[in-house]
């Protein structure tokens, strides 16, 4: 337990974790600006083909606190599985494919790739967009979730297993996609990440995408004893107790690097949290990542703060109203990478 109920401001002021979780200094690289005209303090108030490989004892839910969670393995993904948080997940594939300009992959596979796996599928999104393109290939999707839909492309299937066992596929495939498995949701990312390597031709690509949760605030917007920042720090503490990394893009090129990868390429994409950016492209990015962000407070801490730091379900919820409304506040400009 991380404190008591009656004084959860005690909470807040824990050790801090050993890598820092906002920086207020400029960062290498281009800077966002802020949109002057942007100034209000808060948002306004505004079939034919299928495959399926799933048991119907997979396709089980368990449920916590309101919320649907996986059954397969359970306990090993923290976020849940149900409408609302599937619908999150499809406006975080948006976001992903806006940062990358519209493109779903930047791994040079060709045109004739012929087998793909996306790793951690989540509702197959990302999967299903890519079928189309390689009609003459297969794109795998793989989960603990059974959520993806049983309507899709003739060369679009999808597995429930858990992706840190030991992989059993026999043939290798072209491009692996490892994408947004932030959520606690890996034990051992070395072993993954070997895996991945172990699994792909000899001129195979993979693609990880994932964030480094580290704040920045280049105009020092962001207070000291901010809610968003206690926030975060609540969720490095939950991930840490329970041995998951919460910052795995931060990681990323050193563990394909010890993995025995060549050829690696690392992109750092600046991803701000909010309207408050001049560029069209950054504030279009901005906006989405808001949605995203505040719509998944709950699916995001609910369970670890719940499970891991003793807090009731009603004490979540009160914390993240006050993190929802200083997400709101057009004031603070901050972002990830």
């Amino acid at each position: 337990n991380s404190g008591s109920p009656q004084d959860r401001d005690q909470l807040y002021k824990m050790a801090e974790p050993s890598e820092a979780l906002v920086e207020t200094t400029p960062i290498s690289g281009p800077l966002v600006e802020v949109d002057a005209d942007d100034a209000d303090s808060t948002y306004g108030d505004d079939s034919e083909s299928y495959t399926t490989s799933l048991s119907s004892s997979i396709k089980n839910h368990t449920y916590e606190n309101g919320s649907r969670y996986h059954a397969y393995r359970a306990g090993s993904y923290y976020a849940p599985n149900d409408e609302a948080e599937n619908d999150r997940l499809d406006m975080h594939h948006h976001l992903a494919t806006l940062l990358l300009k519209g493109k779903l992959h930047v791994a040079p596979i060709g045109s004739n790739p012929q087998r793909i796996l996306d790793v951690g599928c989540g509702t197959g999104i990302w999967a299903i967009d890519m079928g189309p393109y390689f009609l003459f290939g297969g794109v795998i999707g793989v989960d603990l979730s059974p959520t993806q839909p049983t309507m899709t492309p003739p060369n679009v299937q999808f597995e429930v297993d858990d992706v840190e066992g030991e992989w059993t596929y026999n043939t290798p495939f072209d491009l692996i996609h490892v994408r947004f498995m932030f959520s606690a949701s890996i034990m051992n990312w070395p072993k993954l990440v070997k895996q991945v390597f172990t699994h792909l031709e000899p001129d195979g690509w993979c693609e990880f995408k994932d964030w480094d949760f580290t704040l920045h605030s280049n105009d020092n917007s962001l207070p000291a004893d901010s809610y968003i920042l206690k926030y975060h720090r609540l969720l490095y503490e939950a991930t840490d107790r329970i041995g998951r990394d919460w910052k795995p893009g931060a990681h990323l090129k050193k563990w394909v690097e010890e993995a025995g990868f060549e050829n690696i390429q690392e992109q750092v994409l600046i991803v701000p949290l909010g309207t408050w950016p001049k560029e069209k492209h950054y504030k279009e990015i901005g906006t989405w990542h808001h949605i995203v962000k505040s719509e998944g407070l709950e699916a995001v801490s609910l369970r670890l703060f719940t499970n891991v730091l003793g807090w009731t379900q009603e004490e979540v919820l009160a914390f993240l109203t006050k993190v929802r409304a200083e997400l709101a506040d057009k004031k603070i400009h901050v972002h990830y990478n």
